[in-house]
This record gives structure tokens, C-alpha cells and sequence, in this order.
């Protein structure tokens, strides 16, 4: 197997993940990071989560908010340079290996599952 190919995993494994829709409401850079973001998002829950992203390089802040991205929102909360991350958003790599965010293709509400 190369370094590109995952494990196979179930459908259940698979099954276990929750991707949504979620409205970026804030982005702002991490004091002391040139590649981190933190985010915080809309998943349609009754209140907002924060989201620690390694995305600074590619993206400027003032351009994230209200933006629709992909997220796992079922992820166990991860403290990076201090803040807790509650969640996973996804990104591809463009030719010069820097993140491009997923996005629904049209609009949905923030919360939407992804199946």
C-alpha cells in the first residue's frame, strides 16, 4: 500500500461519520501561527463551534465568513496551539499543494447532512 492509499474501512466505520454543511460566522488568525485559522462556524445547532484550521497560508480570514464549507461535526475535540478544535473541515490540494475548501454547489441550510 503507498503512502496515498488508505485501509479499506466498512461501511459502518464509514457510516459513523457525520458531514454537514456549516456557515463560516467568524474567521480570525491564531496569534502566533502563519497556518492557522481559527473558525468559528454555523452546523445548524443551537450554537456556534470553533474550528482550528490549517488553511492561513491560502486563505485570508475576511474572505471565510459566510462562506459554506464541509465539515465533520462528530469528531472528538482536538486542542491546537491552546484552543480547542470541534471539528474537521475538508479540503483537497490544488497542483501547489495548497488547501481549496468543499462546498455545497448550491445553497443549503448550515446543518445539512451530507450523505
Amino acid at each position: 500500500m503507498d503512502e496515498n492509499t488508505k485501509e479499506i474501512i466498512s461501511y459502518d466505520h464509514f457510516s459513523k461519520l457525520d458531514f454537514r454543511v456549516a456557515r463560516v460566522v467568524n474567521a480570525e488568525r491564531v496569534s502566533g501561527s502563519e497556518k492557522l485559522l481559527r473558525l468559528e462556524i454555523d452546523t445548524g445547532d443551537a450554537t456556534t463551534r470553533q474550528i482550528i484550521a490549517g488553511i492561513g497560508k491560502a486563505y485570508a480570514p475576511e474572505t471565510l465568513t459566510g462562506k459554506e464549507i464541509i465539515v465533520v461535526a462528530n469528531l472528538e475535540p482536538r486542542v491546537l496551539m491552546g484552543l480547542e478544535s470541534q471539528g474537521m473541515l475538508l479540503a483537497a490540494r490544488d497542483a501547489e499543494g495548497m488547501p481549496v475548501l468543499l462546498s455545497a454547489e448550491k445553497d443549503v441550510p448550515p446543518g445539512s447532512k451530507i450523505n
